[in-house]
């Protein structure tokens, strides 16, 4: 079932994702050659629980961690783990915060140390192809429409898009319909309307979309060693256009 929130409802999202958005930003800072992801996600639920806050996808369906971890072919729900992270390696850190019944859901890809051109690049194209998303995701506009703003862009240069793992609608739950594809056609699929709060979170690959699962039965990574990024948001559809409920920028 698809639910409009009200606005005390995205109130309380917003606060989640303001203090979610404030974690990313901290987490920026201590992502360096040596770190492991498990100490990031120890300081994550630190950070959270000085916050008044959890992570709300620790326990879902048996998942132990407060974070997803995702290195360099891992496309998404990677472990935290006691790896050291090194110089040029890439990571996706998604997380569902919880503030006083909130939710906010953002991941966010990282370079540990420097990045080459071909890094950047692919960093690059990944947030673009998030905003790009976005910006379609307005009152009276089709699912479509932001699947076809994401893949149009991200395949026009050079890159593909993930299939198997889509945005969804949010709150009070982790996942909710409707799912978000970010691959489609313009003017196609549910209509989108004032109060619903959905995330879009494309996953693009340098090489093919395709995924394989690893004997966790969570983590995704590419079938052909190919590097994947990833960048959501947390979005409202308001009359007014999309409102970012985990932006870093005003922070």
């Amino acid at each position: 079932m698809i639910t409009r929130k009200s606005s005390r409802e995205i109130a309380m999202m917003q606060e989640a994702g303001k203090l979610l958005a404030s974690c990313h930003k901290e987490i920026a800072k201590k992502m360096k050659p040596g770190v492991t992801t498990k100490q990031i996600d120890e300081f994550v639920e630190g950070y959270l629980a000085k916050h008044g806050a959890t992570p709300e996808q620790k326990g879902y369906n048996g998942y132990e961690y407060a974070t997803c971890a995702s290195i360099n072919d891992e496309i998404c729900h990677g472990f935290p783990r006691n790896e050291p992270l090194v110089d040029g390696d890439i990571v996706t850190i998604d997380m569902v915060v919880n503030l006083n019944g909130g939710l906010a859901d953002s991941a966010w890809t990282y370079v540990v140390g420097q990045a080459d051109e071909k890094t950047e690049r692919l960093l690059q194209v990944t947030k673009n192809s998030l905003y790009k998303g976005i910006e379609q995701a307005r009152d009276g506009n089709r699912i479509g429409d932001i699947g076809y703003a994401i893949q149009s862009y991200a395949e026009a240069e050079g890159f593909s898009v993930v299939r198997d793992f889509t945005g969804h609608g949010i709150g009070p739950t982790i996942h909710e319909d409707p799912h978000i594809p970010h691959f489609g056609e313009a003017g196609k699929g549910l209509r989108l309307k004032e109060g619903m709060v959905i995330t879009i979170e494309p996953m693009i690959n340098e090489g093919s979309w395709n995924s394989q699962m690893d004997l966790n039965n969570w983590t995704a990574r590419t079938v052909d060693g190919g590097r994947s990024a990833q960048y959501e948001h947390t979005v409202v559809i308001t009359s007014d256009g999309p409102m970012i409920l985990t932006s870093q920028d005003d922070l």
